[in-house]
């Protein structure tokens, strides 16, 4: 039985992997239709594991079964409406009974930042960070994050999300890219050993740890 539990566990692993294989190895995930003139220089903003992306311009993103994924998204220069939550996980202390989770997860509502970006800057999300569990529930009431270039200028707080977009029409993200922002050439096998390569030994360790617990 517990045999049968690790194969399935390390199973639905691969396929989160291959799920997220394009977003771990590519470049950035486009938030674009087709193939418009501003996108041969985009902005690009960096998304810690932290916050989870909900839309971009009205679009939803894809929600990846490995929810915790530094992701790059590009985006046109010009006026962008981002949408996300910000959640951190936290052990449990003590003994936990059957059934019940071993961490407490701590989710923000959703927020939203709008920002002109521009064309070939990069952007990333800058907040406070709690040092504990008690302090990540203390910030909940009042979450904001900046929007700051690499340089550390910062050009948009985020409030919260009132689900209203300034985008009538969504932007649809464009199905897959290739060459250099598309998913790693070959099979899944070659795109597992990919990512596997590219793991620090921590996430090595811990992804060992969780597939055969």
């Amino acid at each position: 039985m517990c045999h049968v539990s690790r194969l399935f566990k390390f199973a639905v692993l691969m396929m989160s992997v291959v799920l997220v294989g394009c977003a771990s190895s590519a470049a950035r995930i486009n938030t674009w239709e087709g193939s418009p003139q501003e996108a041969a220089n985009p902005a690009v903003l960096k998304a810690p594991g932290a916050i989870q992306v909900k839309s971009v311009n009205g679009q939803n993103m894809t929600t990846y079964l490995i929810d915790d994924l530094a992701l790059d998204y590009g985006l046109l220069p010009g006026k962008n409406e981002v949408v996300f939550t910000y959640k951190t996980i936290w052990a449990k202390s003590g003994v936990v009974e059957n059934g019940e989770s071993k961490v407490h997860t701590i989710e923000s509502e959703p927020q939203v930042v709008r920002f002109d970006a521009e064309a070939g800057t990069t952007y990333r999300f800058a907040y406070e960070e709690p040092s504990n569990r008690r302090e990540a529930e203390a910030m909940m009431d009042s979450f904001s994050a900046d929007i700051v270039t690499a340089g550390g200028q910062n050009v948009a707080s985020s409030t919260n999300w009132d689900g209203q977009s300034i985008f009538r029409t969504a932007r649809t993200p464009i199905p897959q890219a290739s060459g250099d922002n598309g998913a790693p050439a070959g099979t899944t096998l070659d795109q597992l050993k990919s990512i596997w390569a590219d793991a620090s030994e921590e996430e090595k360790r811990a992804f060992l740890r969780w597939a055969f617990e």
